[in-house]
């Protein structure tokens, strides 16, 4: 880049992160696939995307991101059945999530490694919501990946990553593993009843394979705090319907996943902030 006038250079990176947006969008239609056929045990391959009900394959003009869920007004083209508004809020939070992810790390070995991982924790933000499962192929396939892209940045300069020693790769991991881990203990010898999912333990070991110890515990505080206003939200919008359809059926127990995600996404994007944001708050000096 240095090579180039800073026009031409301001002008490449507004085509780059342009690109990177429309490519989150790309990304974003896939991972729609992936929701429903993964919990499925589904190829997420073949066939080609179809309506559920009317079975027409759906065609490459009505399968642009976002642009054609809103000209087809939310309907198949043939049945008109409805098509669900998670369609294009997967794909808008996938182009948003690359675009932000190019614009924090420019071009940088770090930004495809970041860009996946969004897309990683997008899917496993929805397939929790929907199918109250974590995909271990994000979870446990995750964990080398993030030991191995630290690995790289020990030896490569100016990777842009996170994290790069992989001996706080490993320890991210072990904290992450453990800390929820030790968590569904107690609830099982206090409440007799599981306080996490497993998935729950395997995500936050990966991301702290990605973002080291410290990470791990400013996504733990941050996944806590945003799980508990949402909860304690959702059991005093469903107080006094327990009568109606069981006390065990109402908003007591609300997947996990989604704010583990959130805060791996909040921490890529402003962790140093946030880690200094709470030494300010207990006056602790800089580290």
């Amino acid at each position: 880049m240095d090579a180039f006038d800073p026009t031409t250079q301001s002008t490449i990176l507004t085509v780059l992160a342009a690109a990177s947006f429309v490519m989150g969008g790309l990304i974003g239609s896939f991972l729609n696939v992936c929701v429903y056929r993964m919990p499925a045990g589904l190829s997420v391959v073949k066939p080609r995307s179809r309506c559920p009900r009317c079975e027409n394959p759906v065609l490459w003009y009505d399968n642009v991101p976002v642009i054609s869920w809103v000209i087809l007004g939310a309907k198949c083209r043939f049945c008109k059945l409805p098509i669900s508004w998670q369609y294009p809020l997967v794909e808008s939070i996938t182009a948003v999530l690359f675009y932000f992810v190019f614009m924090k790390f420019g071009l940088t070995i770090a930004t495809p490694i970041y860009m996946v991982l969004m897309a990683g924790l997008v899917l496993t933000t929805f397939i929790d919501l929907t199918d109250w499962t974590i995909p271990d192929t994000v979870s446990i396939g995750g964990m080398p990946v993030g030991i191995a892209v630290t690995l790289l940045a020990m030896f490569v300069d100016g990777t842009g990553l996170v994290l790069d020693s992989p001996v706080m790769s490993l320890i991210g991991l072990a904290v992450g593993f453990g800390s929820l881990y030790a968590l569904d203990l107690i609830s099982l010898a206090l409440f007799k009843k599981k306080g996490m999912g497993f998935g729950d333990v395997k995500l936050l070991g990966m991301l702290g394979t990605f973002f080291g110890p410290i990470g791990v515990l400013v996504i733990i505080i941050l996944s806590s705090m945003v799980g508990s206003v949402i909860g304690l939200s959702v059991m005093i919008a469903n107080r006094g319907k327990e009568e109606d359809v069981g006390e065990e059926n109402v908003g007591h127990y609300l997947p996990f996943g989604p704010y583990i995600c959130l805060g791996g996404i909040a921490y890529l994007f402003f962790g140093p902030e946030l880690v200094q944001f709470y030494l300010d708050y207990l006056n602790v000096p800089p580290y």
